[in-house]
């Protein structure tokens, strides 16, 4: 019983060839019955598909609102209760669990995205092969704050590391830099975020050019977002 168990994809046990003989010597078969008694399955198996479907869909969906979206669905008309236990069983059967969520930009590879970047770059290609003299510079800016500190450290093995950490939070500070071939142009920091009025100062340092706008401002913008 042993060999024949093992000759079985996947390994079944001896004592479950064993009860599979006698099953089959006594009542000639080697089928398992079909349930009986007490209740049946809630969800069918379409129903089942569309309850992963909806994980399928949206990923940070919670199990109170799949029940929700049983209850009010057309789909599981025969359903006026379920638990979140319930739920719970049917995606882990369906091989779903509890996961990190990870951030995924798709609007930055979409079909708009790419016809920007593709204009973006004929432009530049266009300045490249012009006649007069040109200089492409390259804008950023980046917040941060100061009183952020590292989220690990170090120290002996059974004690816990531990850092001091102001009682408020101090104000964000935002900073501009402007770079070309050249090195680096300008940088400036400030408290707070960039509006117009200083975005159009910053970009009149960067470029040299005293006249620019909101429209400018608008255009640059457009390029940073490619």
């Amino acid at each position: 019983m042993a060999e024949a168990g093992r000759r079985v994809q996947p390994n079944v046990g001896r004592t479950t060839v064993s009860s599979i003989i006698q099953t089959f010597r006594r009542h000639n078969r080697t089928a398992r019955q079909l349930h009986r008694g007490g209740r049946g399955p809630l969800f069918t198996s379409e129903q089942e598909e569309a309850i992963c479907t909806m994980v399928v869909e949206y990923n940070a969906i919670r199990i109170r609102e799949i029940k929700s979206a049983i209850i009010d669905n057309n789909i599981f008309e025969n359903i006026q209760t379920v638990s979140i236990s319930t739920i719970d069983r049917v995606l882990k059967r369906h091989q779903m669990n509890m996961k990190q969520l990870y951030t995924v930009p798709f609007e930055r590879n979409g079909e708009r995205v790419k016809e920007l970047r593709y204009q973006y770059v004929q432009c530049i290609m266009e300045l490249e092969a012009s006649e007069p003299p040109h200089s492409f510079i390259y804008m950023g800016e980046a917040g941060f704050n100061l009183t952020k500190c590292r989220r690990h450290g170090l120290n002996i093995i059974g004690h816990r590391a531990t850092v001091d950490v102001p009682g408020q939070r101090g104000g964000n500070i935002t900073m501009g830099a402007s770079i070309s071939e050249n090195g680096v142009l300008t940088h400036i920091a400030i408290i707070g975020s960039y509006n117009t009025e200083r975005l159009v100062t910053f970009l009149a340092l960067s470029t040299g050019i005293s006249s620019l706008n909101k429209r400018g401002v608008r255009l640059e913008m457009t390029c940073q977002s490619m």
